[in-house]
């Protein structure tokens, strides 16, 4: 329930141009003592210097919903570079919008300047207050600074354009985002497929809040994103996996899966993976079962990994593509090795996977073969095996979603309670270092007299 005087919402929902709405302290149930000390400074530090800030997003939304924030952004009138010169632990990030981090420790303050209305103005004129778009309308570019009001109207969810002032306790609701949460909808401020095309990014942040808060979709947020899902394809495949990291590796991994598959998005991400759960029930399984398992062990401060998760996403391409091989006469480990890589290699040109976590993913799968015969030296010896657990978990994965293994996770199970803990070196995969290049530095030949 949200914590603030429902007759705030107790009037019909208003169309076009909206007045700032003010709410005062005894109308609300925020409280300075929730807010980190870090973000007060920062706001303090701004107001000393005669500039606005405010806390703004979803910290202002969960602390209405009752919850206790652990990240806080600070929305203000100050430029990157003012509010940069102010701060000396700070640095300035972006480039699409320029922002400041500022940090304490290991809390990172996020401060962003309002945004304003954009038009078409060449670039070059204001190059610091640009906006570019490309041919298709996708916002490339949004450097241009305002007011709270224009900022509010520039964020993309109604109930993550929220702004709380510790000067004065007030909230500022200019877009309707208090009767959104009194409501439970995720709306999309403004006409929901511009929005969409701006930076189509933004039809998956809308599913993600609604997994996480346990909202609806608004209706009129909801029906362009079917037509607009193939913009996705126009976003980079590095930003779509930190997305993705964002989606399933934030505790609602369940729900955000069944809004994924219900709204087209996951087959635009996955494709081959999403036609297979669409026409085989234990495929969809597998997946619904590895988002709840990852659900768990988040809720309980375990720690997760996206290679397990993607693991259990494309396995039923793999296993599909294996069943291919092995008709055309590869033997089952030549089978196996060839499809993660195919499988890997066609999903990194959607999602880049880096190989940190790509190279995990393939030991887990082939080491499912090596699981079958739990018998001799070699099985013993695999106890150790540096992605044992990590395989030995997708196994017990495999049989709770469905599939009959003849009880090869209670034989693993009684294996590792006979030989005891075993040491294994769960440290993630990186990068080998560059190698330097031996020498020192190549002098330019003289000229000669």
């Amino acid at each position: 329930m949200v914590c603030y005087h429902r007759a705030l919402c107790s009037s019909p929902r208003q169309t076009g141009p909206r007045r700032l709405k003010v709410i005062p302290r005894d109308q609300h149930c925020i409280s300075r003592k929730n807010i980190s000390q870090s973000a007060l400074k920062v706001m303090a530090r701004l107001r000393d210097h005669d500039h606005e800030a405010y806390l703004v997003g979803g910290a202002v939304r969960d602390l209405l919903l009752g919850g206790h924030p652990k990240d806080f952004d600070i929305a203000t009138d100050a430029t990157p570079e003012q509010v940069h010169a102010l701060f000396r632990n700070s640095r300035i990030i972006g480039r699409r919008f320029r922002i400041v981090h500022v940090r304490f420790g290991r809390e990172v303050i996020e401060v962003t300047t309002f945004r304003g209305h954009h038009g078409d103005d060449d670039e070059d004129a204001h190059p610091p207050q640009s906006a570019r778009r490309s041919e298709r309308g996708l916002l490339l570019r949004d450097n241009v600074f305002g007011t709270l009001e224009e900022d509010a109207v520039r964020r993309d969810l109604t109930v993550n354009a929220l702004y709380y002032s510790s000067e004065t306790f007030e909230v500022f609701d200019q877009v309707g985002g208090l009767e959104d949460l009194q409501r439970r909808e995720i709306r999309v401020i403004g006409d929901a497929a511009q929005r969409y095309r701006e930076d189509p990014v933004r039809m998956l942040r809308t599913l993600r809040f609604a997994a996480k808060l346990d909202f609806e979709v608004e209706p009129g947020s909801a029906q362009p994103i079917r037509d607009l899902r193939p913009l996705l394809a126009e976003i980079p495949a590095a930003r779509l996996f930190d997305e993705f990291c964002k989606l399933f590796l934030s505790g609602y991994a369940r729900p955000v899966l069944h809004l994924l598959r219900r709204f087209g998005l996951f087959a635009v991400l996955f494709p081959d993976s999403a036609q297979l759960a669409d026409r085989d029930p234990f495929s969809a399984r597998l997946m619904d079962v590895a988002m709840g398992n990852t659900d768990a062990r988040i809720a309980v401060d375990k720690p997760v990994t996206p290679a397990f998760i993607l693991a259990a996403i494309l396995w039923p391409a793999v296993q599909d593509r294996v069943r291919q091989l092995e008709a055309r006469g590869d033997t089952p480990g030549e089978a196996l090795h060839s499809a993660g890589q195919e499988v890997i290699a066609a999903t990194v040109s959607r999602v880049a996977i880096p190989r940190r976590f790509s190279m995990p993913m393939r030991e887990i799968w082939e080491l499912q073969r090596r699981l079958d015969k739990p018998q001799g030296r070699r099985a013993a010896a695999l106890l150790s095996h540096k992605r044992f657990r990590a395989a030995y978990d997708f196994l017990l994965l495999r049989e709770q979603a469905g599939e009959d293994t003849g009880g090869l996770g209670a034989t693993w199970t009684r294996m590792q309670e006979e030989h005891g803990p075993v040491e294994v070196d769960n440290t993630p995969d990186e990068p080998p270092p560059r190698r330097r290049r031996r020498g020192g530095r190549r002098r330019r030949p003289q000229p000669v007299s």
